[in-house]
């Protein structure tokens, strides 16, 4: 680990040597001086005395360098039947027009602008609009109803909605425009106006507040890029599943730009002229990160796709899509390739695809777990590596990176720590664990650039949240441990540990075991209620096509999945109930619902996510959730 282990002790002991040099893969108006502001702990900000635009180093830089006939932009749209490409100065001007619209609506740096949208060009276009302006743009995923929307339009207080009159799935039409209105009268806050993109499958009914888009854009002034401090914020993402007022992460400038830029190259080995795809949504944080920003950043091409691309009919959607548009880099969550394994487990279509643009996939969002990288890797023939991070960082805590140093993998460990990121696992009286021991993940203050400063608004919930439990530390929530090579394996949030007759246990080592089965292609362990034992672990697992319609074959396969971990964890992880069931309740993004289905099965009801992607799945397994 030569050269990752070089770059990293240097990240940590000369952080401003460090970020300062990677300061110059960014383009400034105003060159950074001073590269930390460490005077106001733990506030702590990067680039204080800098000035840059975003968007002129996502579009116009590369315009100006003479790469301006280059594919920035694939929209991929098989639910419309549309594939189109937008070269950079093709996205630039449109981009520019619309901030022209935005500006002429009375937004302007520092106002707020709400996106409610489809994965569709324009909502990439009103990201980087807003931008280029220097307003703060605030993303509310599509999936979200009126009660979620209204409380982020209250929070964020924006001068301008932007929304699709729709959505479109493989199966259905989701008609955003009735719920944007019922937010809207649900809200407090009132914005000036909403502009709202028409599509012909369910154009919406407008009100007095309401242009469209065509309107908008008609007879605008293109915009030039507003220089903004580094501080300034680009953008605030609410967490999912917030109650309450909804918990705004707060993305600035400059350091968003420094990291993401710095991360294409470093860790995913990616930059100008190569093809990006990350298999998400704009609305999440991966969107915002490695949709929108980082390949553009980076001059490379980035794809947006509108669709589920997993799943039934076309469990090869996937690869069809690698072909097509000959991605260099896939980003993807383990979900959907798990989702891909159980219907086509010998990968023939992955062969039929012929993927020889592939030289990588890169896995985040929840843990990878040894069978499905195994899988990937054997199919699939390329490096598949696992990356871990959070919506609060904005970029990979721990990864193999590739650009920087390739280095061997380890099934179940997102790799090593990122340069920058001074990550530790600690006991609970805040001392280093040994290696071997698992504990809780923090990493040692100051954050690097691009992660959150702060929360939008809430000074005093930020330090709250993250950064009181382990003083001069941030709390990432997950658990974990360090191997003797100091590779990192992230078990799953604190909160999945579970206490049976005074034994901590993890429920992501025992989904470890389960997924291990040959016939497992989804698990989750969940720690329920018990009178005697304080709490005990259930399983559910979902077997690969063609095995749960052999009769035997379930009943067989808990039996056999109860004796693995006892064989390997021992009798003290009292696992005796796993139950094979259809599928598991999750959210668009890929994540299972297991605190929904905690609260299920110790009687009661925990909120459920309007992001649910299936509430049938959750009712049917309210059957055998229930306690008896």
């Amino acid at each position: 680990m030569g050269a990752y282990r070089d770059t990293y002790h240097r990240s940590l002991t000369d952080s401003e040597w460090f970020w300062r040099a990677a300061a110059a893969g960014v383009d400034w108006t105003r060159m950074p001086m001073r590269i930390l502001d460490a005077d106001r702990p733990p506030f702590f900000r990067w680039f204080p005395d800098a000035e840059l635009n975003t968007c002129h180093n996502a579009l116009d830089r590369h315009v100006h360098a003479g790469r301006g006939e280059t594919t920035a932009l694939v929209y991929d749209s098989p639910v419309t039947g549309t594939v189109r490409r937008y070269t950079f100065r093709e996205l630039r001007d449109e981009v520019a027009v619309f901030a022209g619209a935005l500006r002429r609506l009375g937004v302007g740096r520092g106002d707020r602008v709400v996106i409610y949208m489809a994965m569709v060009p324009e909502a990439v276009v009103a990201m980087l609009a807003c931008a280029r302006l220097g307003a703060v743009h605030s993303v509310v995923f599509g999936g979200f109803g009126p009660k979620e929307l209204a409380a982020r339009i209250d929070d964020a207080r924006p001068k301008v909605v932007v929304a699709t009159s729709c959505g479109i799935e493989a199966s259905r039409i989701v008609r955003y425009k009735p719920l944007l209105d019922a937010a809207l009268d649900e809200a407090e806050h009132r914005p000036g106006r909403c502009v709202i993109l028409q599509r012909e499958q369910a154009p919406g009914e407008l009100r007095d507040r309401d242009v469209t888009w065509a309107d908008a854009v008609a007879g605008a002034m293109a915009a030039q890029c507003v220089p903004v401090a580094a501080t300034d914020p680009l953008y605030v993402l609410y967490t999912s599943g917030t109650t309450g007022r909804p918990k705004g992460i707060v993305r600035d400038n400059g350091g968003h730009a420094v990291a993401l830029t710095w991360s294409m190259a470093n860790i995913f080995d990616c930059g100008a002229g190569d093809v990006f795809w990350a298999a998400s949504d704009v609305g999440w944080v991966v969107g915002h990160s490695y949709i929108v920003y980082a390949p553009l950043l980076a001059g490379a091409t980035t794809v947006l796709y509108e669709g589920k691309p997993v799943g039934t009919p076309d469990a090869g959607a996937f690869w069809r899509v690698v072909r097509d548009h000959g991605v260099n880099v896939l980003f993807a969550a383990p979900t959907a390739i798990r989702a891909i394994r159980k219907e086509d487990p010998d990968g023939a279509r992955i062969d039929r695809a012929r993927t020889k643009s592939l030289r990588a996939l890169f896995m985040a969002g929840e843990r990878l777990d040894p069978q499905t990288y195994e899988w990937a890797a054997q199919r699939l023939g390329v490096p598949v590596v696992d990356n871990w991070w959070q919506t609060e960082t904005g970029w990979p805590i721990a990864a193999s990176p590739r650009g920087l140093e390739a280095m061997p993998i380890k099934p179940g460990s997102p790799s090593v720590p990122v340069p920058g990121f001074d990550v530790r696992v600690v006991l609970p009286d805040g001392s280093d664990a040994p290696a071997g021991t698992e504990g809780s993940i923090v990493i040692r203050l100051p954050l690097p650039p691009g992660c959150l400063p702060t929360l939008w608004g809430d000074d005093e919930r930020f330090v709250g949240s993250y950064l009181s439990a382990f003083p001069g530390s941030y709390l990432t929530g997950d658990g974990g441990r360090f191997d003797e090579d100091g590779y990192l394996f992230v078990m799953g949030r604190t909160d999945d540990v579970i206490n049976v007759a005074g034994h901590r246990l993890s429920t992501g080592a025992m989904e470890e075991v389960l997924a291990s089965h040959h016939a497992v292609a989804e698990c989750v362990v969940i720690g329920v209620e018990d009178e005697l034992k304080g709490q005990v672990p259930r399983g559910f697992v979902v077997l690969k096509a063609g095995l749960e319609h052999q009769e035997a074959a379930p009943g067989t396969v808990a039996a056999e999945l109860v004796q693995l971990v006892r064989e390997r964890i021992g009798a003290v992880a009292s696992l005796r109930s796993v139950q094979v069931v259809a599928a598991l309740p999750k959210t668009r993004s890929g994540k299972i619902l297991r605190r929904t289905m905690r609260g299920i099965a110790d009687g009661r009801e925990e909120p459920v996510p309007s992001t649910i992607e299936d509430p049938a799945v959750l009712d049917a397994l309210r059957q055998v959730l229930r306690p008896s």
